[in-house]
């Protein structure tokens, strides 16, 4: 496991813009040669003991994160935390964990078998994080798996790296509002998510949260190599509390949405 925060975040962005060549156009758009403060990444997986929640999240509170929220998605049969480092300045983490077992027979079968190919001392290893995919898996496969889920499907495709990074609105300079920030991304022809519309929240649930669709990338397969969509760019903007602090939590129902700038269609 890796021992310095920085390291573990410039890793996981590696591999991120690798999955993700539109994410130098949005620092370029809305950075202007600005640093961009990341608020968030989020992790996907399955809830098997060997690779479940707990077991991705190891890697980060061995670094000093701790839990602070629960989510359940009852519609996605899904289940989340979020977590916080002790340096506020530092990224917030949201891991989410399919409930397999509320699933096909079919699902539940070949995700059991793509799991059994996971060598388990891998998944404490410093990389893992951003170590892809560890399994064989062909086309096919995939598409009985997006017929049920687009999470296990995704899953299965992409394996285990940051699904997304999440821009804070909050230290954007020259950007005010979360209306200004999508205008820009639709003026560079990047397409938002627009599922539940294209802001996510409000300021009276203390945040709001809109995405761009993810890129599509050509991922091989064991029989073929097919372009699919792949990760995404987020943007958040949150309102402080009653006490004048900055929100830190999530919003399930934005978040439910937000999960939909993988969807395929």
């Amino acid at each position: 496991m890796h021992t310095d925060v920085n390291a573990l975040f410039a890793a996981l962005w590696q591999d991120y813009i690798e999955m993700t060549p539109s994410a130098a156009r949005v620092h370029a758009l809305l950075g202007k040669g600005q640093a961009i403060i990341n608020d968030h990444i989020a992790l996907r997986t399955f809830n098997i003991a060997k690779v479940n929640l707990s077991v991705l999240a190891a890697h980060f509170e061995a670094l000093g994160y701790q839990a602070c929220g629960d989510y359940v998605f009852e519609a996605k049969k899904l289940k989340a935390k979020h977590f916080e480092h002790p340096d506020s300045t530092q990224p917030k983490v949201f891991i989410s964990e399919l409930l397999v077992e509320e699933f096909s027979p079919e699902l539940q079968a070949t995700i059991q078998g793509l799991i059994a190919q996971v060598d388990e001392a891998a998944t404490r290893a410093e990389n893992f994080l951003y170590s892809g995919r560890h399994w064989e898996l062909d086309y096919g496969t995939y598409q009985s798996l997006l017929a049920e889920s687009e999470y296990a499907a995704w899953v299965a495709a992409f394996g285990y790296r940051a699904n997304h990074f999440t821009v804070s609105i909050n230290h954007l300079p020259g950007f005010s509002s979360i209306l200004e920030v999508n205008d820009t991304l639709k003026q560079g022809d990047f397409v938002l998510n627009s599922v539940g519309g294209e802001v996510k929240g409000s300021a009276e649930v203390l945040l709001e949260q809109s995405s761009t669709m993810a890129d599509k990338i050509p991922v091989a397969f064991k029989d073929t190599s097919v372009e699919i969509p792949s990760c995404f760019y987020e943007f958040a903007l949150r309102y402080p509390k009653a006490n004048g602090e900055l929100y830190t939590g999530f919003v399930a129902a934005s978040a439910d949405k937000i999960f939909e700038s993988t969807n395929v269609n």
